[in-house]
Parts: C-alpha cells; structure tokens; sequence
C-alpha cells in the first residue's frame, strides 16, 4: 500500500480493486503527518473488515472532486483535516447537528448514496482532556488558540460542557470575536461573576495573554501551528505557569515546542494522540454502528 494517495489514484479508480480495497482514508494537505491509518487499520483488522484506510494528500482546490468520486469506489466514508473542515461542509449532503453548530466536518459517512458529515473532534477532545488530566471541562478556565475547524469543534463543547470561562485568542480578532458570540447563548444563565469576563475574544499579543494565564487553568493550541519542524509555539514560553494544564492538538514524532515549553515551565502537557484516539474512535462507531475497538487503536498509536 501506497503512503500517500492522490486525487489521481481516485480518479484511476483502482483504489478498490486493491486487497484488500481501500475504502476509508484521510483527506488533507500536508497529509503525510496523519497516524489515523496505522489506528483505523489496527481497527478495522481486530474487527475483521477486510478493508484498508489510507493517506490522501488533497489540495484545497481539489476536495469537492475527490468527495465526487468516493461512492464509485465503494467507500465507506473518510476523515478530513486541515484545510478541509470547514471548506467541506457545503459540498456534503446532510449534516448532524454538532457539525452544523461548529460549521465544520471532520467526518464522512456514505450512505444511501448520499455524503453525510459528523463533527466527532469535541467529544473526542472532552474525552483526551478527562483522560490527560483527571478533569472535566466544566470545572476548567479554558483559553483556546485558534478560530478554525477545530477552535470551533472545541470551544463548542466547552460551552456545552458548561466550562467556568472560555477565552478565543486568534491571530484574525474578528474571527475570534465571530466565534465567542456565536456561543453566547450558552453563558447567559445565572453565575457568581468573577473579576473577569466568562466568555470573550482577545488578540494573540503577549500583554494580552499574560493578564489571562492568571486566569486560566487550560491552555488549548488548536491551530497548526507545531506541524512544521521549526514552528513557533503559539504562547511565549516565558508566558507559561506551573498551575496550567496545556494541551496541543498537534501531534508528531517528538514533542512540538509548546508542549516542550509548557513542561520546562513545570506545567502538565499534552499532545493530540489522545484526542486523534477519541475522535477517530467516534468515527469508526459512526461508519460502522458498532463500538470501536479502542484498545486495538490506543496500542497501534503508542507503537
């Protein structure tokens, strides 16, 4: 099996002539980063679907003609990461409900003929912070990074969760400000009003992090930033406090340098394995109505 397939190999439509068939991948660019075939095969093996999940590198310009193809290839569905999260949502037929409310897709079910998009990167968020740190969301000070697919997919759950308070800072203020008032409805109940805002947007400045890290006990990265060797973490280290629980969604071969920075100043961090085990887990349940084999999984990933 190939590491990385194209628009081209779908076209070719050979795909599911291959044993066994390729009928489940992920689609995005850059691709090559992407562990969820070495978890989603361990799945679909301890399951026993003759069946395989590949790498998809698709460019932004090419999704809504890669989707096209994927019911004549028999597929089952796909999982979309970036950019493609929030382009895909109006190239699919249907959504759920979670999807239509983060507007963005990061899964995609065949059936009936028809693409139908799920958004499984909250609950699987929820479910990796409980895991990292014994916490739930609705005792927490969250300050996310980041107004895209996945900033959106998480801040959601945080209002549902009822979280203590929820900061959005973005590098783009209007993005982050469109996105705090698109959950305002969820903070607008009776609560002991602190010193600060429960809900608002802030620049991405370092004077204005700094007032907020006193204010926060979760930091999320929910940007790309860490995917490339060399890039930046998204929070000065020198910013950074023992009392904090920081969790990046970006995940690689070695520890990113917000994770790196975050521990060197004595704080508990993570990396995106374990919400990349509990979305991808959510998504094989939605392709396959039945529980994921989620032990088969979290092994292939430690491996």
């Amino acid at each position: 099996m190939k590491e990385i397939y194209s628009l081209a190999d779908l076209e070719k439509g050979t795909l599911k002539k291959s044993r066994p068939p390729i009928r489940l991948g992920v689609f995005g660019d850059p691709v090559a980063h992407s562990l969820s075939p070495q978890m989603q095969n361990a799945a679909l093996e301890k399951s026993g679907l003759e069946m395989r999940y590949g790498r998809f590198e698709i460019a932004p310009g090419e999704l809504q003609a890669a989707l096209g193809l994927l019911q004549g290839l028999d597929f089952v569905g796909v999982n979309l990461t970036v950019p493609h999260k929030i382009a895909a949502l109006p190239l699919v037929d249907a959504t759920d409900e979670t999807a239509r409310q983060v507007g963005a897709i990061n899964t995609i079910k065949l059936e009936g003929g028809k693409l139908c998009g799920f958004n499984t990167d909250g609950k699987g968020f929820s479910r990796a912070i409980r895991e990292e740190f014994s916490v739930d969301l609705r005792d927490l000070r969250v300050l996310v990074f980041g107004a895209g697919g996945a900033a959106r997919a998480i801040a959601l759950q945080c209002a549902k969760e009822n979280c203590e308070r929820l900061v959005i800072a973005n590098r783009d203020p209007q993005k982050a400000n469109q996105l705090v008032e698109s959950l305002r409805g969820f903070f607008a109940g009776p609560r002991v009003l602190g010193p600060v805002p429960r809900l608002q947007s802030i620049s991405a400045d370092e004077t204005a992090l700094r007032f907020q890290i006193a204010n926060t006990d979760l930091v999320v990265n929910a940007t790309p930033l860490g995917l490339n060797h060399g890039d930046a973490a998204p929070i000065p280290a020198r910013l950074l406090a023992p009392h904090l629980m920081v969790y990046d969604t970006v995940y690689g071969s070695g520890p990113t340098a917000f994770v790196s920075g975050a521990i060197e100043a004595g704080a508990r961090a993570a990396n995106g394995l374990s919400m990349l085990l509990h979305q991808g887990a959510l998504a094989f349940e939605i392709w396959f109505d039945r529980a994921a084999p989620i032990e088969a999984m979290r092994k292939a990933l430690s491996a």
